[in-house]
């Protein structure tokens, strides 16, 4: 499995949306315990409200944007730019994914 570090970055305006649907969102990230070969390793929002960070361990890449699209934040719109980065981290907590 690879490490992906996807960002977020919000639809200016999509607070309300966001706030209406976070509970499914949270939901959805909350069952990737190795679902399709996908497992959420943290995640958060920005503290300036402008998007978040989400670390997966994921099979490929292919897998991780097919889950990214069930979540409701994208499906709704409120995603303006989604980034999909494989990461390697070398040292610390998160080394055991790579």
């Amino acid at each position: 499995m690879s490490v992906y570090a996807v960002e977020y970055v919000y639809e200016p305006g999509s607070e309300e949306g966001r706030s209406e649907n976070r509970a499914d969102h949270r939901a959805l990230l909350a069952s990737l315990t190795d679902i399709e070969n996908v497992k959420l390793v943290a995640s958060g929002p920005y503290t300036d409200g402008s998007g978040a960070l989400l670390l997966f361990a994921a099979a490929t890449e292919e897998k991780l944007r097919d889950v990214l699209a069930q979540d409701p934040f994208n499906r709704l719109g409120f995603v303006k730019n989604l980034r999909v980065t494989e990461w390697e981290p070398v040292t610390g907590e998160l080394s055991q994914y790579a």
